[in-house]
């Protein structure tokens, strides 16, 4: 078997790169647009024959040139990508595969943690990690004739999220509100759990829940071995309802609370497969009118614009007084520079 070597490719070497691109193309990938670490292992000819790359605490875009499979060089790209996320800190790691692959990914050490038939495959470096998730959920189970769930990025909180938390809150004995924990939105996770926290203080049927690793945003969700955009939408939303109804039936969850899409191709088509398919698992789900601020529905992408033109009169009328006031302090002139430098403050 021949001996070949791996190294990280650099963001400037545009040759590899663009050879990289060629042989995910060649293995039906498409380059993931979330990634901060990409290996390749060269031949020879100084020709790329395997690529493999992270993005946080996840592995992406794993391929091996149709010449050369057979001869452990997925291995080697797993095992020297892994070494890289233990250089991190990172212990739990996670990645996604096309069914036919999970068995592979399991003869290195990987566990299935939920599977989306003829689509892909959820997995994680931990045996136990999803059940020790749930383990730890049953803990804050609380008995209630209607209990109900709400998953929140929030970024940032706004008063259509305060609408929503008020509406479930109100309809049911129990809120189990997941805030999603993944540090991929312009607002940080710890400002965007303060003011959940702050913004629904007055609720007291409210369980709060981070939503670890096994709730994904929008943001990161993988699209490198999907077709389209359209199946990328639908297989994250079968992944989450996926996971969500695993959780559900640990904390005794039979209602889900969204809020209605209109301008969101994304989260429209989302909430669409969410009301088709969560009455299967014995879960309603109740998609709430929007919030109108003038004849307009408010949204965290019309708040994440007011503060880009530094409209603060306008941000004042979307938020409640808990987000205003942070972004009206000191502390909050980062968020705002990064916010204010974004091509992408609307999402699509």
């Amino acid at each position: 078997m021949s001996v070949y070597n791996i190294s990280k490719i650099y963001p400037s070497d545009q040759r590899s790169h663009h050879l990289i691109d060629r042989l995910l193309a060649d293995e039906g990938i498409r380059r993931d647009i979330n990634l901060d670490y990409t290996c390749g292992i060269f031949d020879d000819d100084m020709n790329i024959i395997a690529t493999g790359s992270c993005f946080n605490n996840t592995l992406r875009c794993l391929a091996v040139s149709s010449a050369h499979q057979g001869e452990g060089l997925m291995n080697q790209v797993v095992t020297h990508l892994m070494e890289e996320q233990f250089s991190r800190g990172n212990a739990h790691i996670f990645l996604y595969t096309k069914c036919n692959s999970a068995k592979f990914f399991r003869d290195l050490g990987f566990y299935e943690t939920v599977r989306i038939e003829n689509q892909l495959v959820f997995m994680e470096n931990k045996k136990n990690g999803f059940s020790s998730y749930l383990s730890s959920l049953e803990k804050t189970r609380k008995s209630g004739e209607k209990v109900a769930a709400l998953v929140m990025n929030a970024n940032p909180f706004t008063l259509g999220h305060q609408y929503l938390a008020e509406t479930a809150s109100l309809e049911n004995d129990i809120v189990h509100l997941f805030m999603v924990s993944e540090d991929a939105s312009l607002v940080p996770f710890n400002i965007r759990k303060d003011l959940i926290m702050k913004g629904t203080a007055h609720l007291h049927n409210i369980i709060y829940h981070e939503s670890g690793p096994y709730i994904i945003s929008n943001a990161t969700f993988p699209s490198y071995f999907q077709k389209d955009e359209n199946t990328v939408i639908e297989s994250h939303a079968m992944l989450d309802l996926t996971v969500f109804c695993r959780i559900a039936e640990v904390l005794g969850i039979t209602r889900r609370y969204v809020g209605e899409e209109p301008d969101s191709v994304v989260t429209r088509i989302y909430n669409g497969i969410m009301k088709q398919k969560l009455p299967e698992g014995g879960i309603d789900c109740i998609i709430v009118p929007r919030k109108e601020w003038k004849g307009n529905p408010i949204s965290a992408s019309t708040v994440r614009k007011a503060i880009q033109n530094h409209d603060f009169t306008r941000l004042k009328e979307l938020v409640p007084f808990s987000t205003y006031e942070y972004f009206s302090s000191d502390k909050a002139a980062p968020v705002i520079s990064k916010i204010k430098a974004s091509n992408n403050v609307i999402h699509y």
